[in-house]
């Protein structure tokens, strides 16, 4: 039986939010629209419009991916993140709104000439700050070849792929160069956090970028003890943490010598992101 776009709606709607899927309505404007082939601003006024049977068949595909807790994202294939549009796969983390901090700070000071983007994921960092600043190049390194894939087709279709090199590795391990912008996003979840993660999250994203394992520290013990040849003096670093953990993650790069330290919150007032400043030539950040 053919149904148009409203009465889809109002069947999604109440479909995923008997399934317990938070903002039901939300989440079915986005699997509707997508579907239907509609920017999610045009279900309004395509309301009566009635969906085609591969339309049909795709919502209801969206609709058991979604009441199976796979995230929009994944089940679309995209996140819109600094106003652009990034492909996401389950290799990579789904871009979180808070994570634009980290871009909005990297570009409050002089533009970059070179960008270090450690554990990129599917490249969020490293493409948004190039695509902002046409003079820069950068390296995005990730344990994850799958990952990688990501970040460089997103480099790619964000116009930045003949600028940013992919390394694979661990940390500072495979990256070579001096930068005066360093960014990461790296896992923090302390391992006994996993469990109590919504479905969304623990079930459908890849473990290797939601927790490190241990307190979820590893990665800025690791960053901190590393970054000394690879920040230019005057340069940035700039890094996200969880909550709770501002204190123990500006005590690890304190230990190793990062004396310019500043945190910095989120729109909820979250301390969120600590940047590392090298104030001091040829000494980290004394």
């Amino acid at each position: 039986m053919s149904e148009t776009i409203q009465a889809a709606l109002v069947r999604a709607t109440a479909l995923l939010d008997k399934a317990g899927i938070p903002d039901a309505a939300r989440d079915a404007r986005a699997l509707v629209a997508d579907a239907a082939d509609l920017p999610p601003d045009r279900l309004r006024l395509e309301a009566a419009q009635t969906l085609g049977g591969a339309q049909a068949e795709r919502l209801q595909q969206h609709l058991s991916a979604r009441i199976a807790r796979q995230p929009v994202a994944q089940i679309l294939g995209e996140r819109l993140f600094w106003g652009r549009s990034f492909h996401v796969t389950r290799d990579v983390l789904d871009p979180r709104p808070e994570t634009e901090l980290i871009v909005a700070r990297a570009l409050a000071g002089s533009p970059p000439e070179r960008v270090l983007d450690l554990g990129t994921g599917s490249g969020i960092l490293a493409v948004t700050v190039l695509a902002e600043c046409p003079g820069a190049t950068g390296v995005a390194s990730d344990l994850s070849a799958p990952a990688l894939a990501v970040a460089s087709r997103n480099a790619a279709r964000h116009g930045v792929g003949d600028r940013l090199r992919s390394v694979q590795g661990s940390w500072f391990a495979p990256v070579d160069g001096v930068f005066d912008l360093i960014l990461s996003n790296p896992p923090y979840i302390p391992q006994d956090d996993i469990p109590g993660l919504s479905p969304d999250v623990r079930e459908w994203e890849p473990h290797l970028a939601l927790t490190p394992g241990g307190d979820g520290l590893g990665p800025y013990r690791a960053m901190a003890a590393g970054m000394t040849p690879h920040l230019a003096p005057e340069g940035r670093a700039l890094f996200e943490f969880g909550q709770g953990q501002a204190d123990a993650v500006c005590a690890i790069f304190r230990s190793a010598g990062w004396e310019n330290l500043e945190i910095h919150k989120d729109m909820s007032e979250k301390s969120r992101v600590l940047e590392v400043k090298n104030t001091a030539p040829g000494t980290p950040g004394a």
